[in-house]
């Protein structure tokens, strides 16, 4: 049952990066002014799915586990919270500071993003070594 677990958080830890990826190659097309990281991370994603879906042992492999909970968990951390904090933040420093030095609202979502990511995989690795030393005890 732990492997399952352990899988099921790997795939859901892969895929917060999958979409991190896409949230940065954003950011930077704005920034450098060409849509070239943006397509290209568009262009992985794709084949991933693409991928996930034509090969049947792959397809198989994900369906046995249990992914929907840790996916939820991980969507929570990488895209709700931090979609509401970016907001509350930056309507809060625009108010307070003015609009002149600020940053794009999109590089604070990131920024918050990546942050909230780092802490679900942190939690992840807590557990599995909390849950590690249990059973060594036993």
């Amino acid at each position: 049952m732990q492997n399952v677990r352990r899988y099921a958080d790997i795939i859901a830890s892969l895929e917060g990066v999958m979409w991190l990826s896409l949230a940065w190659s954003i950011s930077l097309s704005v920034h450098i002014g060409s849509t070239e990281p943006t397509l290209a991370s568009l262009l992985v994603i794709g084949a991933l799915v693409v991928i996930c879906w034509a090969h049947k042992p792959l397809r198989y492999l994900l369906r046995r586990y249990h992914i929907r909970k840790r996916r939820t968990d991980m969507w929570i951390h990488t895209l709700a919270l931090p979609l509401l904090l970016a907001m509350f933040i930056h309507i809060m420093l625009e108010a307070l500071l003015g609009s002149t030095w600020l940053p794009p609202k999109m590089l604070l979502f990131n920024i918050l993003a990546t942050a909230g990511w780092t802490t679900y995989v942190m939690t992840l690795l807590i557990k599995f070594a909390i849950h590690r030393l249990k059973t060594a005890k036993k």
